[in-house]
């Protein structure tokens, strides 16, 4: 019974998310979380366009938290809105943008759209971007194009760090899909060695103490350990 609820509470909150995405718009908002409380549930949305999705006196705050009172039979949800401090780095919000140009300038301009996207990117101080775009770009055959730049992980613990999204594009043409993965400059990478004034002041502490040790070793012998004279027999008697 519990494992029944659970994956009921999960599937709520799915149509929850698609919900509210839906109604806000594309590319009005990057991502949802849902947290519970005694008094309620508290819906975070994470948007950089907050005063699009309050709307004029919070209008389209208290609509949308009506809706969700009675669509989806929540108690009390309180909505709250986080603001995208660099929306460059939200691999959601580049996947939404580059999804919005291509239904308004078409699939012919997929390359520009596609490094305009890559080089906004790369100057707002990302360490790694890759953008692949699926489908009919423009031709009779799906394709698949990958523009990237930069340090991405993709394989093991690291690749944990890296921003990822997907995004669809409905065109004249056919439907586009689009992924973006994004590597934030703020991110620790366990494997990267940062070369400051501190590792070369130890580098060459090092360098100095090794350079003695060898010069210890190369020092020439005295002359009964080199020729091996023992010096005069004792007597054992």
């Amino acid at each position: 019974m519990e494992e029944k609820k659970f994956v009921q509470l999960k599937n709520d909150e799915f149509g929850v998310k698609v919900f509210i995405k839906k109604e806000l718009g594309k590319g009005k908002m990057t991502s949802i979380k849902i947290e519970y409380s005694p008094i309620g549930e508290r819906i975070t949305i994470s948007t950089n366009k907050p005063g699009y999705v309050i709307g004029r006196k919070g209008e389209r705050i208290i609509e949308l938290t009506e809706i969700l009172k009675k669509k989806f039979n929540l108690e009390n949800p309180h909505i709250e809105m986080q603001e995208i401090g660099k929306p460059e780095f939200d691999a959601q919000y580049v996947a939404d943008e580059i999804a919005m140009s291509l239904e308004r300038f078409g699939s012919m301009r997929f390359k520009v759209i596609a490094y305009r996207m890559l080089e906004r990117v790369v100057k707002a101080g990302a360490l790694g971007v890759e953008i692949r775009l699926s489908g009919k770009l423009p031709s009779e055959r799906a394709k698949s194009w990958r523009f990237a730049y930069g340090l991405m992980k993709k394989a093991g613990e690291t690749a944990k760090i890296v921003n990822r999204a997907e995004a669809r594009a409905d065109t004249m043409a056919g439907t586009i899909g689009i992924k973006v993965l994004i590597l934030p400059p703020n991110v620790k990478i366990h494997d990267k060695i940062d070369v400051d004034s501190e590792l070369l002041r130890k580098i060459k502490e090092n360098f100095e103490k090794e350079k003695e040790k060898s010069e210890e070793k190369d020092k020439p012998q005295n002359s009964s350990q080199k020729f091996g004279i023992w010096g005069p027999r004792k007597s054992f008697r």
